[in-house]
């Protein structure tokens, strides 16, 4: 019954900059990690960003000094502000949760991001 709900991809030029929300539900285990991933076509899904319950953060080295992940624990919701989009940047971009006391991880339906000129 875990609900995870991206939402904020579309199509931007380069340069351009996105917000990406993923608002989590369904569960009664609270959130450790949370995660963005992206995966392009004919490529394997990777880690974009990563930020625990904590706040600690890790990125993908490609995205940092560009983007920036964030959370809010009450809420269930994580963000990724994605600044100085690159071409290389499309993919379609998931939502990643793993919950305290299971560990198990779970997906969002993910949402495209397209940066073309």
């Amino acid at each position: 019954q875990v609900q995870l709900v991206e939402s904020g991809g579309g199509l931007v030029q380069p340069g351009g900059s996105l917000r990406l929300s993923c608002a989590a539900s369904g569960s009664s285990f609270s959130i450790n990690t949370m995660a963005w991933y992206r995966q392009a076509p004919g490529k394997e899904r990777e880690l974009v960003a990563a930020i625990t319950r904590g706040g600690r953060t890790n990125y993908l080295d490609s995205v940092k000094d560009r983007f920036t992940i964030s959370r809010d624990n009450a809420k269930n919701t994580m963000y990724l502000q994605m600044n100085s989009l690159k071409p290389e940047d499309t993919a379609v971009y998931y939502c990643n949760a793993v919950f305290d006391v299971s560990g198990l991880g779970y997906w969002g339906q993910g949402t495209q991001v397209t940066v073309s000129s």
